[in-house]
């Protein structure tokens, strides 16, 4: 049956070929696009605005799912900016009934960020919901001339080559589950997707915002475009020439990145020592891939060079803390923490364990589970004479891990673990009564240890 199928999709793959060479047609050029990188059976989820672009890419889609075997499904994100924004997605949900395919809508509450565009917050949470949909691939129906508006809005908020970079055809998420982004139009230009649609007649809706030159991108395409393409006609094409140069020094430096990293990092963590060593440009080159690997929100510019210069400037007792976005940096013992930003605990949560498997701790984003092992853990007995609860560290705490030792103060136990200071608030404690009995990372106290040929139960303590 895999032979069966290779040979059909070869055949496909050079009828396609075949009459592309005979018409240029747009139908032709995305097929070839599908054959040369989707698989038999593959599920793909277009991403229906209901605007000319993604009217026309579901039109094509359709009919090409009647000749190649792939499934075919919808997801319409309404944003709730536009006042027609209900009326767009009952669009787009009559016109799947029409075509015959599912549709899920997806309705968003968007807010307004400190220095965030409600342009990018749309856009991320979009590509969040894109996330996760069900599919093989989320299609996408960006074209030449958004390509070629892309890159020069980068090139006047002053971008750096990742983000003159032109846009992939296909792109993987950040999760390794979700589905890949393909653009099967990226390289048709939006005069040809306008004929297609008149051509055959199809309905599509209009977003008013489309049409304000306040927004950038509008302006661009409606006041300097024109005028461009008067002078320079094949100006998409040649910009996209340029992106796609741009993309390959995008991945020659990350590269670049990769080799440093495996020179600064140790045990998964930059060293600032070791950074040392590098030119300015190659930390900062390093710090930048770092951030990108981790699903971080790069910062700006100048706000990328202050963090580089404050690392450099470091000494290994320097606890740095600097928060950008929704990330922060910290620095412990000449090792660098990239993390999500932290919220504060207010008011400590106080939570009873009553014998369940798992105890999920929300406020400390993490759960702990408890197995039970023979010759380890915590003596059953002994915790039946009181109510065994979890909370937060508050200060004063004591406790003996070891029972060769005296009882000392958690504060010192948890300083010659190497534990960095701010996960030393947010661990879950486990007490019975008042008396301190478990510590993740550090141990149960001597008095409530089992005994050997005793079964205990083992807290593990699971933080995301």
């Amino acid at each position: 049956m895999k032979r069966y199928w290779q040979n059909v999709w070869t055949g496909l793959w050079h009828m396609a070929h075949s009459r592309k060479s005979k018409s240029n047609s747009l139908l032709s050029d995305a097929e070839a696009v599908l054959l040369a990188h989707i698989k038999p059976g593959d599920h793909l989820t277009i991403a229906l605005s209901g605007g000319i672009d993604s009217v026309v890419l579901l039109d094509v889609l359709a009919q090409l799912s009647q000749q190649i075997p792939f499934t075919l499904s919808a997801v319409h994100v309404n944003h709730g900016i536009s006042r027609n924004a209900v009326d767009w997605s009952k669009f787009c949900n009559h016109l799947c009934a029409a075509y015959g395919i599912s549709i899920h809508i997806a309705s968003l509450q968007l807010k307004k960020e400190a220095g965030v565009s409600l342009e990018a917050i749309a856009r991320e949470e979009r590509y969040r919901i894109f996330s996760r949909m069900h599919a093989d691939y989320v299609v996408v129906a960006q074209h030449l001339d958004d390509q070629a508006e892309t890159l020069l809005l980068q090139l006047f908020r002053g971008a750096g080559i990742r983000g003159l970079s032109a846009m992939p055809l296909i792109r993987k998420q950040d999760s390794d589950t979700a589905p890949q982004i393909l653009r099967p139009l990226l390289e048709i230009s939006r005069s040809r997707i306008e004929a297609y649609a008149h051509k055959n007649q199809l309905t599509w809706i209009n977003d008013e915002s489309n049409d304000d030159t306040g927004f950038n991108r509008n302006f661009l395409r409606h006041e300097i475009l024109p005028l461009l393409k008067k002078r320079y006609p094949s100006y998409p094409k040649t910009l996209l020439r340029t992106s796609r140069h741009l993309s390959e020094a995008s991945l020659l430096l990350d590269e670049l990145a990769a080799m440093d990293s495996e020179n600064c990092v140790v045990s998964g963590l930059l060293q600032v020592e070791r950074i040392r060593k590098l030119s300015f440009a190659r930390a900062k080159n390093l710090l930048r891939y770092r951030l990108s690997q981790q699903g971080a929100l790069l910062p700006s510019t100048a706000k990328l060079e202050d963090i580089v210069n404050q690392l450099l400037s470091a000494n290994k007792d320097n606890r740095l803390h600097i928060i950008f976005g929704h990330s922060e940096i910290r620095c412990f013992k000449g090792a660098v923490h990239i993390l999500p930003k932290q919220s504060s605990l207010q008011n400590p949560e106080q939570f009873t364990w009553q014998g369940e498997p798992c105890l999920a701790l929300r406020h400390l984003s993490g759960s702990i589970r408890f197995t039970h092992v023979e010759n380890q853990g915590i003596n059953q007995q002994k915790l039946s004479n009181a109510p065994v609860t979890v909370r937060s560290r508050q200060g004063g705490e004591r406790f003996m891990p070891a029972c060769n030792r005296p009882r000392r103060s958690l504060k010192n136990l948890l300083q010659e673990a190497s534990i960095p200071p701010w996960q030393r608030n947010t661990l879950p404690l486990l007490f019975c009564g008042e008396q301190l009995v478990w510590v993740p990372g550090i141990g149960i106290d001597c008095e409530f240890q089992v005994k050997s040929g005793e079964t205990g139960v083992l807290p593990l303590w699971d933080s995301a």
